[in-house]
Protein backbone atom coordinates (compact mmCIF):
# COMPACT_ATOMS: atom_id res chain seq x y z
CA UNK A 1 0.00 0.00 0.00
CA UNK A 2 1.08 3.25 -0.49
CA UNK A 3 0.15 6.95 0.99
CA UNK A 4 -1.69 9.23 -1.20
CA UNK A 5 1.71 11.19 -1.76
CA UNK A 6 3.37 8.54 -3.21
CA UNK A 7 0.81 8.01 -5.39
CA UNK A 8 0.32 11.28 -6.70
CA UNK A 9 3.97 11.53 -6.91
CA UNK A 10 4.23 8.02 -9.35
CA UNK A 11 1.21 9.46 -11.56
CA UNK A 12 1.74 12.86 -12.03
CA UNK A 13 3.73 14.01 -15.11
CA UNK A 14 2.76 17.37 -15.93
CA UNK A 15 5.62 20.11 -15.97
CA UNK A 16 7.17 20.30 -13.09
CA UNK A 17 6.31 17.34 -11.47
CA UNK A 18 8.88 14.62 -9.90
CA UNK A 19 7.62 12.03 -12.07
CA UNK A 20 7.31 14.20 -14.67
CA UNK A 21 10.56 15.78 -14.67
CA UNK A 22 12.38 12.32 -14.30
CA UNK A 23 10.82 11.18 -17.55
CA UNK A 24 12.23 14.08 -19.60
CA UNK A 25 15.60 13.30 -18.52
CA UNK A 26 15.15 10.29 -21.08
CA UNK A 27 14.95 9.68 -24.55
CA UNK A 28 11.14 8.58 -25.24
CA UNK A 29 8.92 7.07 -28.25
CA UNK A 30 6.23 9.19 -29.46
CA UNK A 31 5.16 8.56 -32.98
CA UNK A 32 5.47 6.11 -35.79
CA UNK A 33 8.09 7.20 -38.70
CA UNK A 34 4.99 6.96 -41.39
CA UNK A 35 3.07 9.70 -39.81
CA UNK A 36 5.25 11.63 -41.85
CA UNK A 37 6.34 9.75 -44.93
CA UNK A 38 7.47 12.55 -47.22
CA UNK A 39 9.88 15.50 -46.49
CA UNK A 40 7.67 18.76 -45.77
CA UNK A 41 4.93 16.32 -44.42
CA UNK A 42 2.10 18.55 -42.99
CA UNK A 43 2.16 19.30 -38.86
CA UNK A 44 0.39 17.16 -36.55
CA UNK A 45 -0.62 17.75 -33.05
CA UNK A 46 1.04 15.34 -30.60
CA UNK A 47 0.28 15.57 -26.74
CA UNK A 48 3.19 14.34 -24.25
CA UNK A 49 3.43 14.04 -20.60
CA UNK A 50 0.83 16.58 -20.68
CA UNK A 51 2.14 18.93 -23.30
CA UNK A 52 0.77 20.17 -26.45
CA UNK A 53 2.71 19.57 -28.94
CA UNK A 54 3.47 19.64 -32.61
CA UNK A 55 5.48 17.40 -35.26
CA UNK A 56 6.44 17.80 -38.45
CA UNK A 57 9.11 16.37 -40.78
CA UNK A 58 10.82 19.55 -42.65
CA UNK A 59 12.57 19.78 -46.31
CA UNK A 60 15.22 17.72 -45.69
CA UNK A 61 13.56 14.56 -43.97
CA UNK A 62 14.33 15.76 -40.47
CA UNK A 63 11.66 15.38 -37.82
CA UNK A 64 11.03 18.50 -35.50
CA UNK A 65 8.79 18.49 -32.29
CA UNK A 66 7.45 22.19 -30.80
CA UNK A 67 4.73 23.58 -28.09
CA UNK A 68 1.64 24.04 -30.27
CA UNK A 69 1.78 27.78 -29.31
CA UNK A 70 3.28 30.16 -31.44
CA UNK A 71 5.81 32.26 -29.38
CA UNK A 72 4.48 34.97 -31.46
CA UNK A 73 1.13 35.51 -30.51
CA UNK A 74 0.15 31.64 -29.47
CA UNK A 75 -1.46 30.82 -32.95
CA UNK A 76 -1.76 26.93 -33.24
CA UNK A 77 1.45 26.02 -35.32
CA UNK A 78 -0.79 22.81 -36.03
CA UNK A 79 -1.75 25.14 -39.32
CA UNK A 80 1.57 26.27 -39.88
CA UNK A 81 3.16 24.95 -43.46
CA UNK A 82 6.27 22.66 -43.42
CA UNK A 83 7.95 24.36 -46.05
CA UNK A 84 11.72 25.40 -47.02
CA UNK A 85 13.39 24.26 -44.13
CA UNK A 86 11.04 25.10 -41.55
CA UNK A 87 7.73 25.20 -39.55
CA UNK A 88 5.91 28.70 -40.68
CA UNK A 89 3.19 29.99 -38.93
CA UNK A 90 0.34 30.99 -41.07
CA UNK A 91 -1.24 33.79 -38.24
CA UNK A 92 2.05 36.34 -39.61
CA UNK A 93 4.42 34.22 -41.31
CA UNK A 94 7.10 33.47 -38.46
CA UNK A 95 9.19 30.76 -39.24
CA UNK A 96 11.07 28.26 -37.40
CA UNK A 97 13.80 25.10 -38.00
CA UNK A 98 13.45 22.02 -36.17
CA UNK A 99 16.46 23.31 -33.87
CA UNK A 100 14.13 26.08 -32.96
CA UNK A 101 15.86 29.39 -33.85
CA UNK A 102 13.58 31.91 -35.94
CA UNK A 103 14.30 31.68 -39.62
CA UNK A 104 11.93 34.80 -41.20
CA UNK A 105 10.13 37.20 -39.54
CA UNK A 106 8.22 38.65 -43.13
CA UNK A 107 5.71 40.84 -40.65
CA UNK A 108 8.62 43.00 -39.22
CA UNK A 109 10.71 45.44 -40.84
CA UNK A 110 13.48 44.33 -43.04
CA UNK A 111 16.23 45.99 -41.20
CA UNK A 112 15.44 44.55 -38.12
CA UNK A 113 17.17 41.60 -36.24
CA UNK A 114 14.29 40.79 -33.98
CA UNK A 115 14.54 37.44 -35.77
CA UNK A 116 17.99 36.73 -34.29
CA UNK A 117 16.74 37.11 -30.86
CA UNK A 118 13.32 35.02 -30.94
CA UNK A 119 13.58 30.97 -30.40
CA UNK A 120 11.21 28.49 -30.20
CA UNK A 121 11.49 25.71 -27.73
CA UNK A 122 12.79 22.44 -30.09
CA UNK A 123 12.43 18.91 -28.47
CA UNK A 124 15.43 17.10 -30.59
CA UNK A 125 14.06 14.12 -32.19
CA UNK A 126 15.61 10.97 -33.50
CA UNK A 127 13.81 8.77 -36.81
CA UNK A 128 15.23 5.39 -35.81
CA UNK A 129 13.82 2.34 -36.63
CA UNK A 130 10.70 3.54 -37.88
CA UNK A 131 10.09 5.22 -34.43
CA UNK A 132 10.04 8.85 -33.82
CA UNK A 133 11.99 9.34 -30.30
CA UNK A 134 11.45 12.67 -28.60
CA UNK A 135 13.89 14.23 -25.70
CA UNK A 136 11.79 17.14 -23.37
CA UNK A 137 14.44 17.01 -21.26
CA UNK A 138 16.31 20.73 -19.71
CA UNK A 139 20.07 19.34 -21.38
CA UNK A 140 20.97 21.50 -24.37
CA UNK A 141 23.25 18.49 -25.38
CA UNK A 142 20.86 15.32 -24.87
CA UNK A 143 21.66 11.98 -23.66
CA UNK A 144 23.03 9.19 -25.49
CA UNK A 145 20.53 7.58 -27.53
CA UNK A 146 19.24 4.36 -25.67
CA UNK A 147 20.93 0.90 -26.74
CA UNK A 148 17.84 -1.04 -26.90
CA UNK A 149 17.88 -3.84 -29.21
CA UNK A 150 15.41 -2.52 -30.95
CA UNK A 151 17.56 0.84 -32.22
CA UNK A 152 20.44 -1.00 -32.83
CA UNK A 153 18.90 -3.72 -35.30
CA UNK A 154 19.58 -2.36 -39.32
CA UNK A 155 16.05 -1.10 -40.00
CA UNK A 156 15.47 -3.81 -42.43
CA UNK A 157 14.76 -5.81 -39.46
CA UNK A 158 12.51 -4.12 -37.75
CA UNK A 159 8.71 -4.36 -37.15
CA UNK A 160 6.43 -1.82 -37.90
CA UNK A 161 5.27 -0.29 -34.28
CA UNK A 162 2.28 -1.41 -32.83
CA UNK A 163 0.71 1.44 -30.31
CA UNK A 164 -2.92 1.14 -28.62
CA UNK A 165 -4.34 4.28 -26.67
CA UNK A 166 -5.05 3.56 -23.48
CA UNK A 167 -7.66 5.75 -21.27
CA UNK A 168 -6.11 5.19 -17.86
CA UNK A 169 -2.99 6.68 -16.03
CA UNK A 170 0.09 5.82 -17.56
CA UNK A 171 1.61 3.49 -14.45
CA UNK A 172 -1.56 1.55 -13.73
CA UNK A 173 -0.99 0.41 -17.49
CA UNK A 174 2.58 -0.21 -17.33
CA UNK A 175 1.75 -2.01 -13.74
CA UNK A 176 0.25 -4.71 -15.91
CA UNK A 177 3.52 -5.49 -17.52
CA UNK A 178 5.08 -6.23 -14.10
CA UNK A 179 2.77 -8.60 -12.93
CA UNK A 180 2.91 -12.59 -14.33
CA UNK A 181 0.21 -13.87 -12.34
CA UNK A 182 -2.65 -12.81 -14.55
CA UNK A 183 -1.32 -14.70 -17.10
CA UNK A 184 -2.76 -17.72 -15.62
CA UNK A 185 -6.22 -15.72 -15.00
CA UNK A 186 -6.90 -12.56 -17.36
CA UNK A 187 -5.47 -14.54 -20.38
CA UNK A 188 -6.52 -18.09 -19.76
CA UNK A 189 -8.29 -20.60 -21.34
CA UNK A 190 -10.81 -22.59 -19.54
CA UNK A 191 -9.49 -25.84 -20.30
CA UNK A 192 -6.59 -27.11 -22.03
CA UNK A 193 -8.67 -28.87 -24.69
CA UNK A 194 -9.84 -25.68 -25.47
CA UNK A 195 -8.01 -24.42 -28.91
CA UNK A 196 -5.05 -21.95 -28.82
CA UNK A 197 -6.34 -20.41 -31.70
CA UNK A 198 -9.55 -19.40 -33.11
CA UNK A 199 -12.38 -16.79 -34.37
CA UNK A 200 -9.65 -15.60 -36.18
CA UNK A 201 -7.06 -14.93 -33.07
CA UNK A 202 -5.10 -15.93 -30.50
CA UNK A 203 -7.13 -17.39 -27.98
CA UNK A 204 -5.44 -17.57 -24.97
CA UNK A 205 -3.32 -19.33 -22.47
CA UNK A 206 -3.10 -22.34 -20.86
CA UNK A 207 -1.43 -23.58 -17.30
CA UNK A 208 -2.29 -26.20 -14.90
CA UNK A 209 -0.36 -23.64 -12.00
CA UNK A 210 -2.11 -20.93 -11.09
CA UNK A 211 -0.10 -19.38 -8.14
CA UNK A 212 3.73 -19.25 -9.41
CA UNK A 213 6.15 -17.56 -7.06
CA UNK A 214 7.55 -14.66 -7.68
CA UNK A 215 10.81 -12.66 -6.86
CA UNK A 216 12.19 -9.53 -7.88
CA UNK A 217 15.50 -7.80 -8.32
CA UNK A 218 16.37 -3.78 -8.63
CA UNK A 219 18.75 -3.11 -11.27
CA UNK A 220 20.43 0.06 -11.82
CA UNK A 221 18.90 -0.01 -15.08
CA UNK A 222 15.21 -0.93 -12.82
CA UNK A 223 14.37 -4.31 -12.36
CA UNK A 224 14.11 -7.73 -13.64
CA UNK A 225 12.09 -10.65 -11.89
CA UNK A 226 11.09 -14.07 -12.27
CA UNK A 227 7.54 -15.81 -12.06
CA UNK A 228 8.18 -19.57 -11.51
CA UNK A 229 6.18 -22.78 -12.36
CA UNK A 230 6.33 -26.21 -11.81
CA UNK A 231 7.00 -28.45 -14.71
CA UNK A 232 4.57 -31.46 -13.87
CA UNK A 233 6.00 -34.49 -12.04
CA UNK A 234 9.33 -33.08 -12.64
CA UNK A 235 11.46 -31.39 -10.00
CA UNK A 236 11.87 -28.77 -12.26
CA UNK A 237 11.09 -25.24 -12.66
CA UNK A 238 10.40 -23.01 -15.17
CA UNK A 239 11.12 -19.52 -14.58
CA UNK A 240 9.77 -16.41 -17.23
CA UNK A 241 12.00 -13.54 -16.25
CA UNK A 242 10.89 -10.16 -17.62
CA UNK A 243 12.45 -6.78 -17.56
CA UNK A 244 11.74 -3.32 -16.21
CA UNK A 245 13.79 -0.03 -17.68
CA UNK A 246 13.86 3.25 -15.86
CA UNK A 247 11.45 5.35 -16.44
CA UNK A 248 8.55 3.64 -18.22
CA UNK A 249 9.92 0.71 -20.66
CA UNK A 250 9.51 -3.21 -20.30
CA UNK A 251 10.20 -6.19 -21.95
CA UNK A 252 7.47 -9.12 -21.63
CA UNK A 253 8.49 -12.41 -22.89
CA UNK A 254 8.91 -12.93 -26.24
CA UNK A 255 11.15 -15.24 -28.83
CA UNK A 256 14.82 -15.54 -27.94
CA UNK A 257 15.66 -14.44 -31.99
CA UNK A 258 13.43 -11.26 -31.87
CA UNK A 259 14.08 -7.80 -30.04
CA UNK A 260 11.31 -6.51 -28.46
CA UNK A 261 10.87 -3.19 -26.10
CA UNK A 262 7.76 -1.66 -24.57
CA UNK A 263 6.75 1.87 -23.88
CA UNK A 264 4.21 3.56 -21.87
CA UNK A 265 4.44 6.72 -22.78
CA UNK A 266 2.45 9.01 -20.64
CA UNK A 267 0.07 11.53 -22.98
CA UNK A 268 -1.61 13.07 -19.95
CA UNK A 269 -2.55 12.05 -15.81
CA UNK A 270 -5.07 10.10 -17.80
CA UNK A 271 -4.26 8.63 -21.00
CA UNK A 272 -1.03 6.79 -22.41
CA UNK A 273 0.24 5.37 -25.38
CA UNK A 274 1.33 1.51 -24.99
CA UNK A 275 4.29 1.02 -27.93
CA UNK A 276 4.93 -2.02 -28.87
CA UNK A 277 8.72 -2.42 -30.79
CA UNK A 278 10.28 -5.51 -32.02
CA UNK A 279 12.02 -7.02 -35.02
CA UNK A 280 14.25 -9.96 -35.82
CA UNK A 281 17.83 -10.09 -34.21
CA UNK A 282 19.59 -11.24 -37.61
CA UNK A 283 17.44 -11.43 -40.59
CA UNK A 284 15.12 -8.51 -42.41
CA UNK A 285 11.36 -9.00 -42.41
CA UNK A 286 9.94 -9.74 -45.80
CA UNK A 287 7.48 -8.25 -48.23
CA UNK A 288 4.97 -10.08 -47.02
CA UNK A 289 5.19 -9.67 -43.57
CA UNK A 290 6.17 -6.10 -43.39
CA UNK A 291 2.23 -5.64 -45.50
CA UNK A 292 0.72 -8.09 -43.76
CA UNK A 293 -2.78 -6.93 -41.74
CA UNK A 294 -1.40 -7.82 -38.24
CA UNK A 295 0.98 -4.33 -38.91
CA UNK A 296 -1.00 -2.45 -41.16
CA UNK A 297 -4.31 -3.16 -38.97
CA UNK A 298 -2.99 -5.08 -35.39
CA UNK A 299 -6.62 -4.74 -33.96
CA UNK A 300 -8.56 -5.72 -37.03
CA UNK A 301 -9.95 -9.01 -35.28
CA UNK A 302 -11.74 -6.02 -32.56
CA UNK A 303 -13.04 -3.71 -35.00
CA UNK A 304 -9.42 -1.70 -36.14
CA UNK A 305 -8.61 1.54 -34.79
CA UNK A 306 -11.66 4.25 -34.81
CA UNK A 307 -11.59 7.21 -37.44
CA UNK A 308 -8.63 9.40 -35.98
CA UNK A 309 -9.44 13.35 -35.71
CA UNK A 310 -6.88 15.95 -34.92
CA UNK A 311 -7.05 15.35 -31.17
CA UNK A 312 -4.10 13.10 -30.27
CA UNK A 313 -6.51 11.01 -27.46
CA UNK A 314 -7.93 9.86 -30.99
CA UNK A 315 -4.69 8.42 -32.48
CA UNK A 316 -4.47 4.46 -31.91
CA UNK A 317 -8.03 4.38 -30.43
CA UNK A 318 -9.67 1.14 -30.67
CA UNK A 319 -12.91 0.28 -31.79
CA UNK A 320 -13.45 -2.30 -29.15
CA UNK A 321 -12.81 -0.14 -25.84
CA UNK A 322 -14.47 0.47 -22.39
CA UNK A 323 -17.60 2.53 -23.50
CA UNK A 324 -18.45 -1.23 -25.17
CA UNK A 325 -17.24 -3.37 -22.93
CA UNK A 326 -14.45 -4.23 -24.82
CA UNK A 327 -16.24 -6.38 -27.47
CA UNK A 328 -17.21 -8.93 -24.33
CA UNK A 329 -18.49 -12.13 -25.73
CA UNK A 330 -20.27 -14.03 -23.03
CA UNK A 331 -20.66 -16.98 -24.80
CA UNK A 332 -17.20 -17.41 -25.23
CA UNK A 333 -16.45 -16.11 -21.54
CA UNK A 334 -18.96 -20.04 -20.90
CA UNK A 335 -17.42 -22.00 -22.74
CA UNK A 336 -13.70 -20.97 -23.80
CA UNK A 337 -12.15 -18.06 -21.84
CA UNK A 338 -11.72 -16.70 -18.68
CA UNK A 339 -12.74 -13.36 -20.26
CA UNK A 340 -14.84 -12.81 -23.04
CA UNK A 341 -12.87 -9.41 -23.79
CA UNK A 342 -10.89 -10.44 -27.43
CA UNK A 343 -7.03 -11.64 -26.70
CA UNK A 344 -6.03 -8.82 -29.23
CA UNK A 345 -3.09 -7.36 -28.19
CA UNK A 346 -3.35 -5.81 -24.88
CA UNK A 347 -7.25 -5.43 -24.77
CA UNK A 348 -7.99 -7.89 -22.13
CA UNK A 349 -5.46 -5.93 -19.87
CA UNK A 350 -7.21 -2.66 -21.01
CA UNK A 351 -10.34 -3.84 -19.40
CA UNK A 352 -8.74 -4.23 -16.13
CA UNK A 353 -6.86 -0.90 -15.79
CA UNK A 354 -8.71 1.38 -17.62
CA UNK A 355 -11.42 1.01 -15.15
CA UNK A 356 -9.36 1.10 -11.84
CA UNK A 357 -10.64 4.38 -10.53
CA UNK A 358 -10.60 6.29 -7.81
CA UNK A 359 -13.42 7.19 -5.46
CA UNK A 360 -13.73 10.72 -7.19
CA UNK A 361 -14.11 8.59 -10.65
CA UNK A 362 -10.98 10.28 -12.14
CA UNK A 363 -8.87 7.38 -13.89
CA UNK A 364 -5.87 7.35 -11.59
CA UNK A 365 -5.92 4.55 -9.44
CA UNK A 366 -5.95 4.86 -5.59
CA UNK A 367 -3.27 2.54 -4.31
CA UNK A 368 -3.79 3.74 -0.53
CA UNK A 369 -6.92 1.18 -0.71
CA UNK A 370 -5.00 -1.77 -2.10
CA UNK A 371 -4.11 -4.99 -0.63
CA UNK A 372 -0.94 -6.51 -1.84
CA UNK A 373 -0.02 -10.30 -2.14
CA UNK A 374 3.04 -12.54 -2.39
CA UNK A 375 2.84 -12.28 -5.99
CA UNK A 376 3.08 -8.33 -5.91
CA UNK A 377 6.69 -8.39 -5.73
CA UNK A 378 7.96 -6.73 -9.00
CA UNK A 379 4.76 -3.96 -8.47
CA UNK A 380 6.59 -3.55 -5.34
CA UNK A 381 10.31 -3.24 -6.25
CA UNK A 382 9.40 -1.26 -9.27
CA UNK A 383 7.05 1.75 -7.10
CA UNK A 384 10.00 2.07 -4.78
CA UNK A 385 12.67 1.87 -8.00
CA UNK A 386 10.57 4.92 -9.49
CA UNK A 387 9.78 6.54 -5.84
CA UNK A 388 13.42 6.57 -5.41
CA UNK A 389 14.88 7.88 -8.71
CA UNK A 390 12.19 10.85 -8.54
CA UNK A 391 13.00 11.79 -4.87
CA UNK A 392 16.51 11.79 -5.67
CA UNK A 393 16.39 13.79 -8.96
CA UNK A 394 14.34 16.30 -7.09
CA UNK A 395 16.66 17.21 -4.56
CA UNK A 396 19.56 17.29 -6.25
CA UNK A 397 19.27 16.51 -9.96
CA UNK A 398 20.63 13.20 -9.74
CA UNK A 399 19.36 11.05 -12.70
CA UNK A 400 19.13 6.98 -12.46
CA UNK A 401 22.49 5.61 -14.66
CA UNK A 402 20.61 4.81 -17.61
CA UNK A 403 20.15 7.86 -18.53
CA UNK A 404 24.23 8.31 -19.23
CA UNK A 405 25.65 5.10 -20.04
CA UNK A 406 23.15 3.49 -22.67
CA UNK A 407 24.36 0.61 -22.90
CA UNK A 408 22.92 -0.33 -19.51
CA UNK A 409 19.52 -0.49 -21.42
CA UNK A 410 20.84 -3.50 -23.49
CA UNK A 411 19.20 -5.91 -21.04
CA UNK A 412 16.75 -8.96 -22.57
CA UNK A 413 13.69 -11.18 -21.30
CA UNK A 414 15.19 -14.74 -20.11
CA UNK A 415 13.59 -18.11 -19.65
CA UNK A 416 15.67 -21.08 -17.36
CA UNK A 417 14.22 -24.28 -16.18
CA UNK A 418 15.67 -25.62 -12.74
CA UNK A 419 16.02 -27.39 -9.59
CA UNK A 420 13.43 -25.81 -7.16
CA UNK A 421 17.10 -24.26 -5.33
CA UNK A 422 18.73 -23.31 -8.77
CA UNK A 423 19.98 -19.57 -8.66
CA UNK A 424 18.30 -18.42 -11.51
CA UNK A 425 19.73 -15.08 -11.20
CA UNK A 426 23.17 -16.54 -12.06
CA UNK A 427 21.38 -19.17 -14.43
CA UNK A 428 20.02 -16.24 -16.31
CA UNK A 429 22.61 -13.62 -16.29
CA UNK A 430 24.13 -14.63 -19.71
CA UNK A 431 20.61 -14.54 -21.28
CA UNK A 432 19.45 -11.20 -19.84
CA UNK A 433 22.69 -9.37 -20.94
CA UNK A 434 23.82 -11.63 -24.44
CA UNK A 435 24.20 -10.23 -27.61
CA UNK A 436 23.57 -13.72 -29.01
CA UNK A 437 20.26 -15.12 -29.80
CA UNK A 438 18.79 -17.74 -27.00
CA UNK A 439 15.80 -19.97 -26.88
CA UNK A 440 13.06 -18.10 -24.46
CA UNK A 441 9.74 -19.18 -25.43
CA UNK A 442 6.55 -17.74 -23.02
CA UNK A 443 3.00 -18.45 -22.82
CA UNK A 444 1.56 -15.96 -25.46
CA UNK A 445 4.67 -17.47 -28.13
CA UNK A 446 3.64 -21.08 -27.15
CA UNK A 447 -0.20 -20.49 -27.06
CA UNK A 448 0.44 -19.57 -30.92
CA UNK A 449 0.82 -23.16 -31.67
CA UNK A 450 0.95 -25.40 -28.17
CA UNK A 451 -1.02 -25.61 -24.92
CA UNK A 452 1.17 -23.57 -23.14
CA UNK A 453 1.04 -25.96 -19.82
CA UNK A 454 4.83 -25.85 -19.26
CA UNK A 455 4.55 -29.71 -19.35
CA UNK A 456 4.46 -29.51 -23.31
CA UNK A 457 7.49 -27.00 -23.15
CA UNK A 458 10.41 -27.78 -24.99
CA UNK A 459 13.10 -29.30 -23.31
CA UNK A 460 15.65 -27.42 -24.23
CA UNK A 461 13.87 -24.65 -23.10
CA UNK A 462 13.33 -26.33 -19.68
CA UNK A 463 16.47 -27.21 -19.24
CA UNK A 464 15.98 -31.07 -19.29
CA UNK A 465 17.80 -31.76 -22.37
Amino acid sequence: MLTREENELLTRVGPGTPMGNLIREFWIPALPSNEFPTPDSPAKRMKLLSENLVMFRDSDGNVGCFPESCPHRGASLYFGRSEEGGLRCIYHGWKFNVGGQCLEMPSEPETSNYKDKVRIRAYPCRDVNHMIWVYMGPRETPPPFPAFDVNLIPEENAFPPIIMMEEANWFQNLEGDTDSVHLDWLHARLRADVPPIGRGHIRGTYSSMKNPFVQAKPADYGAFYTARRKVGDTERYWHRINQFIFPIFTMVGGDGEQAHLRAHVPVDDTHSMLISLGGYLNKAMTKEERNSRMFQDPFYPSGGYVQRTSNPLTYFHTVANKDNDYWRDMEVEKTEMMSGVPFVMNLQDRAMTELMANPAGEAIYDRTREHLGTTDGMCIVVRRQLIRAANAHMEDGTVPPNVDDAELNHVRHACVGLDIDGDWVAASEAQRYSQEEHKCLCFAVLSMSDDADPNNMPAEVLGLA
